[in-house]
């Protein structure tokens, strides 16, 4: 059985599998804005529209030699004698350009530039010129890049003023982290004032000692303000008009594309949705432990295959509550091989770690977006892998392949943080450390007639969240080391303050005040500067699922197996760990995509509730990038598999072509990895069709 397979050490993953020997101009840019974003500022949303204006001006430098294709800017078309030469040149002078327009000020700028600049001469190109004005390859290059940086000034994301918010701004005081709980706070330009409430409904900024970012970039002037609030403004690649609806704050314009509907709030009458959302946050964060017994199988025989739930269902019904995990049932067998897929069994405390940190994308991160790409960059290079549109007709050249899906996938990780971030944007919502210690610093709700009874308080869940008592606290007992806190709520958590070395640290899971909860991230981190609803891992990775299964025609992995590896005491970054080797392992995109999104419940960043609504607009995401990208192509949406020579309809030459391959798997129908008696009932079923 051949496995796409990845080792993975301090969260940084290198390939171990093999690679085809023509790789494009297009894919080696690709790799290189992959680093720009590394040793970029960690911004989804810049990440993802970085990658889309260079996918697209490859695109338009690919297309401008075609008849046929559309450009996505409308430029001129030309022609060449050798066009794939010209191709190579254009594409290679407009991708430069825009990297070298967006990076060159980048905090690793002074590390990209040497590089951009060594790949256009190892391609045999000519930096020095500069011409946007002539006809030949390098001009023309030259002259897309000018055009992308002209539209991304104008395109709604104020580049020119940093990417800097121009009229949102937090209606919360900061929560002091390294202070417990979430009290009122006295506004230090307004002292005078009597302290501020915190909205429990609405996104809070951090004060920290020191903010460092997922790219390990230390920010001066602490943590950030909310990034790309107003990113609804941003032109998107293929969302229509109809997908947005006009919301006004102040009488400041906020779109939203996609609009989920907002988040469950405290001051609503979804209020147990609120509690139970966050409180499922603080139960998983009590499964941090390598040491508590608890074993998981994780391979695909155990996880995936989920089930998305309608949206009238409450998020916490799709989830396991207290234990952990979906409602995913698993694979039956291996569709590449015919075998049951083999179990893989770790402690559950090293998977979610190793989940949360392998997800984050940190440090040297290429952000989730990017992240997708490296992903589909490996599916790419798996020597199984056959480059047919959808999985049907002609193998296309790798330069032809890589411009149409870079520009697909691309163009959809931009349309997902334009989604994502104008739901954020707009509805403001908190993130589960406000609320939490919210909860915490009202009491407990369960029981009326115990100490710090507060209906908006935490509901009390024996071994996971008690009540801090006398006999609880003394010598010997759980609480024994919170005695001085009789009356208060304990939780059992993730023990962040027993990491002071996170080389050598662990720190397990243990009995804290609720008032002290942080999540399972970095100190310097603690939590994404960006509101919560809805969440953007789930948005990008269900968006990327559902492109990937379209281009490729296969919801599955090359060899029906994806596997990360990563090394017992080598990968994880915010603690030491983990404990085995913990080989992540999907079958399918989409399961790779889903456990993407329960990352961020173990990691302590999102409750379901911003989980599921994120799947759902990616899936509609994806169909919107599809449909754009296929028009740009000038090649149709394919919806007829049983059109083996693609003529446009199912006749007697597709039956004859069948007949022909009878027993390989180049024209399986029915997914059962040849073509026989099944295959040859559906062309018949559908005989004389065709879209």
């Amino acid at each position: 059985m051949f496995i796409c397979v990845m080792a993975c050490t301090a969260a940084v993953c290198m390939p171990a599998m093999a690679q085809q020997a023509d790789k494009s101009v297009a894919r080696q840019w690709m790799d290189i804005t992959i680093e720009c974003i590394r040793l970029d500022y960690a911004r989804p949303t810049i990440a993802a529209r970085n990658l889309f204006h260079v996918s697209a001006a490859m695109w338009d430098a690919w297309a401008m030699y075609d008849q046929n294709a559309q450009m996505y800017l409308p430029l001129a078309k030309m022609s060449a004698d050798d066009v794939e030469a010209a191709r190579a040149q254009a594409i290679s002078f407009a991708a430069y350009r825009v990297l070298k327009w967006r990076f060159e000020w980048s905090p690793g700028g002074l590390t990209v530039m040497p590089k951009l600049n060594a790949l256009m001469v190892s391609l045999g190109y000519d930096i020095t010129d500069t011409s946007t004005t002539g006809t030949t390859p390098a001009h023309l290059g030259n002259y897309i890049g000018k055009a992308y940086k002209n539209f991304g000034l104008a395109d709604g994301a104020n580049e020119g003023g940093a990417y800097k918010n121009v009229d949102y701004a937090p209606v919360n005081l900061a929560l002091i982290v390294a202070q417990p709980g979430n009290p009122p706070r006295i506004d230090p330009i307004w002292p005078t004032r009597p302290p501020a409430e915190v909205d429990p409904d609405r996104w809070q900024p951090l004060s920290l000692q020191s903010y460092v970012d997922q790219n390990g970039n230390t920010l001066p002037l602490g943590y950030p303000s909310f990034q790309s609030a107003e990113w609804g403004r941003v032109t998107p690649f293929a969302l229509k008009n109809s997908d947005r609806v006009n919301n006004y704050r102040n009488g400041k314009l906020f779109p939203v594309y996609l609009d989920q509907g907002g988040q469950p709030k405290k001051n609503s009458a979804r209020i147990s949705e609120y509690f139970s959302g966050f409180e499922q946050v603080l139960y998983w964060s009590s499964h941090h432990d390598p040491s508590d017994g608890v074993q998981w199988d994780i391979s695909p025989a155990s996880i995936g295959a989920i089930t998305i739930p309608p949206s009238s269902e409450p998020a916490d019904s799709f989830y396991n509550l207290f234990n952990g995990g979906d409602n995913g049932v698993g694979h039956t067998v291996n569709p590449a091989t015919g075998n049951e897929y083999q179990s893989n069994i770790v402690p559950r405390g090293d998977y979610v770690r190793v989940l949360a940190e392998f997800w984050a994308d940190g440090p040297k991160s290429e952000t989730p977006p990017g992240h997708w790409v490296s992903i589909y960059n490996k599916v790419m290079d798996s020597p199984l892998f056959q480059r047919r549109m959808q999985g049907r007709g002609p193998i296309l050249g790798a330069l032809e392949w890589d411009v149409k899906t870079y520009l697909a996938l691309c163009g959809g990780m931009h349309d997902a943080a334009i989604t994502a971030w104008s739901n954020k944007g707009w509805y403001d919502a908190s993130r589960p450390i406000t609320a939490i210690r919210l909860m915490a610093e009202r009491g407990q709700r369960s029981d009326p007639t115990a100490p710090s009874y507060n209906p908006d308080g935490l509901w009390l869940v024996p071994g996971l969240v008690e009540l801090i008592t006398e006999e609880s606290s003394s010598a010997g007992e759980r609480h024994a080391v919170l005695a001085a806190s009789i009356g208060k709520v304990a939780v059992k958590t993730w023990q962040s303050g027993r990491v002071v070395n996170p080389a050598s640290d662990v720190g397990g899971v243990g009995w804290s005040l609720a008032l002290n909860w942080v999540p399972y991230q970095r100190p310097t981190f603690v939590s994404p500067p960006f509101g919560g609803y809805i969440s953007g891992h789930s948005t990008f990775s269900r968006t990327a699922a559902e492109i990937l299964t379209n281009i490729t025609g296969s919801e599955y992995f090359p060899g029906g197996l994806m596997e990360y590896v990563c090394s017992a005491g080598q990968f994880l970054v915010f603690e030491d760990g983990p404990s085995v080797d913990v080989r992540l392992q999907w079958a399918t995109f989409r399961d790779a995509a889903d456990q993407c999104s329960l990352s961020r419940i173990w990691g302590g960043i999102h409750p379901g509730f911003d989980d599921l609504p994120g799947r759902r607009a990616g899936i509609l995401v994806a169909s919107r990038a599809l449909e754009m990208a296929q028009t740009l192509w000038n090649s149709a949406p394919y919806f007829c598999p049983e059109d083996l020579n693609q003529d446009g309809s199912i006749d007697t030459a597709d039956l004859g072509l069948g007949l022909l391959g009878w027993g390989e798997p180049e024209f399986d129908l029915d997914g059962d990895g040849t073509f026989a008696s099944a295959d040859v009932g559906l062309i018949l079923l559908n005989f004389g069709a065709c879209n």
